[in-house]
């Protein structure tokens, strides 16, 4: 059986070849009856020099598979909807210019005018004005009364 992961059976990565059920070996098929030795051989030989670059292959999507899980098991998933109020991040451009390290991190509440995409808002202050460009969703935190 194929793993989810590498997209390959261990069998196929171990020995460079499908396993054949002991059915197809006991009963010859038509495939199985018009093999050509020789040819056979070639084929085996092929499969043997591509075998390692299979398993390369296959380690690259098993690595790839895990980053993902782990990025999404660590991940902090937010969606905000039209009227919900936030805070936003405090940048280095949107830090006032004495405050220090000891300065606010967030700062607002803001409220989402609406969703241009997915994980980017456009965002108003409490006077109504508008903010010049779209927020993502990692500078943004929700806001509780």
């Amino acid at each position: 059986m194929a793993k989810s992961s590498t997209g390959e059976t261990t069998f196929s990565l171990a020995y460079g070849a499908e396993a054949l059920i002991p059915v197809e070996v006991g009963e010859p098929t038509l495939r199985y009856s018009q093999t050509n030795e020789e040819s056979n051989n070639e084929a085996m030989l092929i499969n043997l020099e591509l075998l390692e670059g299979c398993r390369d292959l296959a380690y690259v999507r098993k690595v790839a598979q895990k980053r993902e899980r782990y990025y999404n098991r660590r991940a902090n998933f937010r969606f905000f909807k039209e009227g919900d109020l936030v805070l936003r991040k405090v940048t280095q451009n949107t830090r006032e210019l004495n405050a220090g390290k000891l300065g606010p991190t967030w700062e607002g509440p803001y409220r989402i005018l609406a969703v241009t995409r997915k994980g980017s808002y456009e965002l108003e202050n409490q006077n109504g004005d508008k903010l010049p460009s779209n927020w993502n969703v990692a500078h943004l935190k929700r806001y509780y009364l």
